[in-house]
This record gives structure tokens, sequence and C-alpha cells, in this order.
């Protein structure tokens, strides 16, 4: 290893990263890790598995740093903690052991009987030195979660997490540096200016977490390399509230999700759309369940999470117009804005223009669902679409007339748990998609090979072609 190498990993090998990388340092770092695939160590299948194994024992080491850091970031509960940044990390890795064999192995294809004799298989292969930026929402698991695809598949790669929960940064970074050789895996920290530099080089591909301004930003760099994206983004996910309902269970699911992390999920129900036969009874509803989730007075309730810095705090107050059924207030020095519902709202209000990300419901009132699907479908398609209805032509009609990432019915965001469902937007909330086998497919590049002996070679197709192409017309058409 050379000396100037050598004095880069002083920076990331064993400490923790707290100064700005130059171009040069990054490029060197990106050279020493394509060398490093190179080597084709990473390919092995029984390495993928050990390096699994040593991120599990890592984080499973780590647990209460994660909780500690997650509540200087965020004040995040510690239930919260554990079942959306710890126990889903935990099992994604548990799927990747269990399967990534099977996930790995060549897969036989059948060929048209024109192409016989012969055989063919697709081959899932490394893509090589992959980057992975973190957010700050959930920053173990939305920079974990790719991490674990990008091992199984063979990867090296360098990892971003979000400056904007600081703490998390700092302890993936250490977890990381104390584990995996820099070659290999490494945790880059930084701002803004680390990222711009980072998005100079060639990577092999590109996965991002974040708004879907950034993720302009991110295809734009990417594309000067022609370097594979995917783009795990937002937009305002709508919640539908049928008349055909059970009030209690649905006002209980949808609180739930809209006020986790104080809102600030990107598939959180961003705006609810209830039946105006139950609008009023439904509001009461959501007003009993956050008295039960967070008592009296939610600011003093230890479940209740903050918003992660000043500057979304603000933007989130803005917000605060019209008519405030529920919560309301905030406190500056504590980033703490009540849950909040709001009713009346209507569609060209400040609130419905912007994905909220945040502890604000609006509320807007319906009672003919064909204006409902016909303005959704007028707007950019979102990451989901909650539907809690009893009615399963309703529920047929959200699948076919209309297009999201996802669809759930009669419950939010708990689709982020079923491994086996492809999680991902589509347009304007993303771009391709990840978790359990879909990970290591996007972390994949699948490679044909067809196979054909020698012992017959078919002259037809050769020159001279005189005389030829009524033969081939019967043979190929």
């Amino acid at each position: 290893m050379s000396a100037e190498y050598s004095k880069i990993g002083m920076l990331f090998g064993n400490s923790l990263m707290t100064v700005q990388l130059s171009s040069m340092s990054i490029n060197m770092l990106v050279s020493k890790q394509r060398q490093y695939f190179l080597s084709n160590t990473t390919k092995s299948i029984d390495f993928r598995l050990t390096q699994l194994k040593k991120l599990k024992q890592a984080i499973i080491e780590s647990e209460s740093a994660i909780y500690e850091a997650l509540k200087a970031d965020l004040s995040k509960p510690i239930v919260e903690a554990y079942t959306s940044e710890f126990a889903i990390i935990i099992q994604e890795i548990n799927l990747a052991l269990k399967n990534i064999r099977a996930w790995a192995k060549p897969k036989a294809k059948s060929v048209s009987w024109q192409l016989l004799p012969a055989s063919a298989k697709i081959y899932p292969e490394p893509l090589g030195v992959v980057f992975i930026i973190g957010a700050w929402n959930y920053p173990f698991q939305l920079t974990i979660l790719p991490l674990i695809g990008a091992i199984s598949a063979g990867n090296c790669a360098v990892i971003k997490p979000s400056e904007l929960a600081p703490h998390s940064s700092q302890l993936i970074s250490e977890i990381i540096s104390k584990k995996f050789n820099s070659e290999y895996i490494i945790v880059v920290e930084g701002d803004a200016e680390t990222s711009k530099h980072l998005l100079q080089e060639r990577f092999d591909h590109i996965f991002f977490t974040g708004s879907t301004a950034i993720g302009k930003i991110i295809m734009a760099e990417a594309a000067k390399h022609l370097t594979p994206v995917t783009l795990e983004l937002g937009g305002k996910s709508p919640c539908i509230v049928d008349a055909n309902v059970n009030i209690e269970v649905a006002a209980r699911r949808i609180t739930w999700g809209k006020f986790l992390n104080a809102g600030q999920s990107c598939v959180a129900p961003d705006y609810l759309i209830v039946h105006k036969d139950i609008k009023e009874q439904f509001l009461k509803a959501i007003k009993k369940c956050l008295h039960e989730f967070y008592g009296e007075n939610p600011i003093n309730s230890p479940d209740y999470a903050r918003i992660i810095n000043q500057k979304q705090y603000l933007r989130l107050v803005n917000l605060l117009q019209g008519n405030i059924i529920i919560g309301g207030e905030t406190d500056l020095e504590t980033r703490y804005i009540a849950p909040t519902v709001i009713d009346n709202v209507q569609w060209t209000d400040e609130i419905m223009q912007e994905e909220i990300f945040g502890s604000i419901l609006p509320v807007i009132e319906y009672e003919n669902i064909d204006n409902i699907l016909n303005h959704l479908n007028s707007q950019e398609k979102p990451l989901s679409i909650y539907i809690f209805s009893n009615n399963s032509n309703l529920h047929r009609r959200v699948l076919q007339e209309t297009s999201s990432g996802a669809v759930v019915f009669n419950d939010v965001m708990k689709h982020l748990f079923a491994s086996s469902l492809p999680f991902g937007g589509v347009g304007y909330s993303g771009i391709g998609s990840y978790h359990g086998k879909v990970s290591f497919e996007t972390f994949s590049h699948y490679k044909s090979v067809l196979n054909r002996p020698v012992f017959f070679d078919l002259k037809l197709l050769y020159a001279p072609y005189a005389g030829k192409l009524s033969w081939l017309k019967k043979l190929l058409g």
C-alpha cells in the first residue's frame, strides 16, 4: 500500500472521519476499491457470507449505541428505533445469509429450437464499486439495508451517511471502520461538498435515498458516466378512508403511521381523504388515538420524536395554517411540533403543494371517489397509496386506475417489513427498488451466456446467400 493511501487509511480506517476529503483523496480511495474488486475476492460466496455475519455481529454489539445516537439526532423512542432501524436490519441480514447461495446460482434458461444444440444460462455477477448515500430520517436503516444488498451481490462499497444526523453518521463510520477493510467498504462523512466530490467519481451503481430534488441532481451527475442509479425518493402518499370501514382500527393504524418518527417517513400517510359521511366520527377517533399514544401533552411523552433540525422545523411551522382542530403547538428550543390535524384543506392550499415530511395531517373531505381518483392521476405518482375500505370493488379500482410505488389496503407502511415485496417508487417517487432478493438483484448484473457445441454447424446462415432466403424464412418465420 502506498504511503499516500496509508495517510487516507489513517483518516478512514480506525477513526471517525471528521475532515473534508479532497477530490484527489476520493479518487484514490475509489481506485483502491476498484483494485480490490478486480482481485475477485468479493465474488466468493463464502467471503460474502463472512462479511454479512461480521456486519450482523457489529450491529448487535452496537445496539445500545444505535439507540443512543438515534435519541440524540431525532429523540427517537427506543421501540421505534428497535422496530424500524434495528430489527429490520437483522431480519434482512438473516434473509440474505439463508438465501444468498440460491440467489447467486446461475439459472438455466430455455433456447429456441432453431439454436439447438445449445444451452443458456444467466449468471448474476457483482457490479463493482457502488456508492450508497443514506438519509437522515432513518439513518441506520436507510444506510445499512442497501449495504446488505451490495455485500450479498459481491460488491465493494463507499457509504455516505447523512450529515444531518451527525451522531448516527459517526456511529456508522465507527462500526464499519472497526469491522471492514477500507479497500472493501468505507464510510465517508461530510457535507454536501463531500457528496459533490464523490459524485465526480465513476461508480458502477449509485443508490440514493432522499428528496426528489436531490434525486434529480444525483441522476444528472450519474449520467456523466452512464452510471445506473437507484433513487428512493418520496412524494405525497394519499390515504383514502371510505365510509365502509372499521373506524377504530383505521384511525389507530393511520395515527401510528403518520406520527411515527414525528411524521418524518417517506411512506407516511401524507394527507387524509375521508368520506364525508364518517369524517367527523373519524377525526374524533384520531384525537382519541393521539391521547392514548402520547397523553394529554405530547411534548412530555417519551414516545414522541422531534424534528431533525431547525431548518425542517421552520419549514413545517410555516405550514401550520388553516383550520387546526388538533395540536398546532410548537417549541423551537426542542424542535417540537405537536401531532397536528388540519381540517377542511383544499387541493390548492400550500400544504398540498409539497411532501410534508412532518407531524401535520391535512384532511380533505370527499363524496365522489371518481373525482378523487381523477385528481390523484393528475399529480405526480406517489411512493404509496393507502386505502381503508371493506369494498373490494374500490380496492380493484385503486389498483387498476392509479399508479404508485405500492398500494396497501387497510393499513399503512407495513409493506416496508415484507421482504418478499420490492420497495421503491415510480416516476417522481423513485427509480428502482430493493429489500430481500430484490436488493441482491439491484446490485447485480445478470449476464447472459449461450453455449453451442462445434460438432454441428449449419451453413445456411453463411455467405454466399444465393437460394438460402426461402429456407431461412421457413426455418425462422
